[in-house]
């Protein structure tokens, strides 16, 4: 392998020759052995890595700070980046110290020697341009890093509103599709009222559908940036219109509506909004989780269980128990909410441990973000494909229950009375009789009577009068 030799303060390097990266990625990788996971992984990134480091450059010529070669080099170098080229030469491991100083360094150093190349020079030739003198100008590592990471959010946060959507949608079908099945509700695990099976599906529509309108309003915060902010908020180092022209840039280049932040001290010291939005994602999380609880739940048994449902099998469940089927696509989904939960513990003491201008746990904050919204992401696509869609329901087996549930009863008491519905329950746990049949060899309603009470499209809704 050849190498080339670069150099910063703290002396020489031997530089493969091919990398696009430099000295201050290569210490920063072999500084960095943490997670595994380099920046690569998470190609929203260095996308918006590269919308910052476009912008800037545009900014920055357009106000006589940047030549117009550099710049032109500088925008071709980010455009190809943004269209997924070069995102191998991002080596450096996503939890890092320095508050994301490798982040921003590597994607210098590649947008740097991608340009020289465009310029007709080898890489590593700083001398005609420099990864900070020029890639860098008018920045700082702490108003680079959060706006990329606000803008990846963003993009992230599109996708998993949508994967959500995906979830929301085979729920709803499944709720049409179950509008007829009769069935027992429960509370605190004890038998409640008659519902129906499509109630049941259609509330876990809705519950998925108000979360996908919590995480768009705390998506809606992440819209504030701090370019311009350079190493603390007062912009030291930069064009007085720089941080008004970069931002405008950034919306241009990006189609987002980004904004400045009101004040860029307080915006480059405070990570609130990483808190919120992971709050929001547990929030997500938790949902998910109770309802695939529930989901497991209802299909217990086969023969020993509730059974109402089934979810479709997708692989066998056991080395021991021949024929056994588990629901492990909910279970998987579980565990995703396990993992969100803890991310969001992380990013609550790492928001936390930010000391006076600036908050330098911002790498694992990004790190659990990206986990959580990828997670939870693929959690909705599969628990959508890979079961909702594929549930059918055993009718029999929810009507059995009803007819059997002491719980029946209550839906009885307008039409026979509280005095004849306590005497049923009591005798239907004596002696393990069917309340339907307790009620028919009494006399107190008639099979038609007792059969139209119990239709399905009678339980979804209040109904009984005098």
């Amino acid at each position: 392998m050849e190498y080339r030799t670069e150099h910063d303060s703290l002396g020489e390097v031997e530089v493969p020759a091919e990398a696009y990266y430099g000295v201050q990625t290569l210490r920063a990788r072999e500084n960095f052995h943490i997670t595994g996971v380099p920046m690569s992984h998470y190609p929203r990134l260095i996308e918006a890595l590269a919308y910052v480091k476009l912008a800037a450059a545009e900014a920055n010529a357009s106000l006589g700070m940047l030549d117009e070669d550099r710049s032109r080099a500088i925008c071709r170098a980010c455009e190809e980046l943004i269209s997924g080229k070069l995102h191998d030469q991002f080596v450096v491991d996503v939890v890092q110290g320095g508050a994301g100083t490798s982040a921003n360094m590597n994607a210098n150093e590649v947008v740097c020697n991608r340009a020289l190349e465009l310029m007709g020079r080898p890489k590593g030739d700083y001398e005609h341009l420099h990864p900070l003198n020029h890639v860098n100008m008018s920045q700082s590592t702490n108003d680079v890093f959060p706006s990329a990471l606000n803008i990846a959010l963003i993009l992230e946060l599109r996708e998993l509103m949508e994967a959500m959507r995906h979830l929301q949608h085979a729920f709803a079908r499944k709720g049409d599709e179950f509008a007829d099945v009769l069935k027992m509700g429960r509370t605190q695990l004890q038998d409640a009222v008659p519902m129906t099976l499509g109630q049941e599906f259609t509330a876990w529509a809705v519950t998925v559908g108000e979360d996908i309108q919590r995480v768009d309003e705390a998506e809606d915060l992440v819209y504030e940036i701090n370019m311009g902010a350079t190493a603390i908020g007062t912009g030291l180092n930069s064009h007085p219109d720089y941080a008004r022209t970069v931002t405008e840039k950034l919306v241009e280049i990006t189609t987002l509506n980004l904004k400045q932040s009101p004040d860029l001290v307080e915006a480059t010291q405070d990570t609130g909004v990483y808190v919120q939005l992971s709050g929001v994602l547990k929030r997500v999380a938790v949902k998910l989780s109770k309802i695939c609880n529930d989901l497991r739940l209802l299909s217990s048994g086969p023969r020993c269980g509730i059974n109402e449902i089934n979810l479709p099998p997708m692989q066998p469940g056991s080395s021991i128990m021949p024929g056994k089927v588990n629901p492990v696509i909910p279970e998987v989904v579980n565990q995703v909410a396990f993992a969100v939960i803890g991310h969001d513990v992380t990013i609550s003491m790492a928001s936390e441990a930010g000391q006076l201008e600036l908050n330098v746990m911002e790498p694992v904050i990004g790190y659990s973000l990206f986990q959580s919204i990828n997670m939870l992401r693929r959690a909705c696509l599969t628990l959508a494909d890979k079961c909702v869609s594929g549930i059918t329901a055993n009718r029999e087996r929810c009507r059995e229950l009803v007819e059997h549930s002491i719980g029946l009863v209550t839906a009885l008491n307008p039409y026979i009375g509280y005095e004849k519905s306590a005497e049923i329950a009591k005798e239907a746990m004596r002696t393990g009789g069917s309340v339907y049949a307790i009620v028919l060899e009494k006399g107190y309603l008639t099979r038609e009577q007792l059969d139209e009470i119990l239709k399905p499209e009678n339980m979804v809704r209040p109904r009984y009068t005098k």
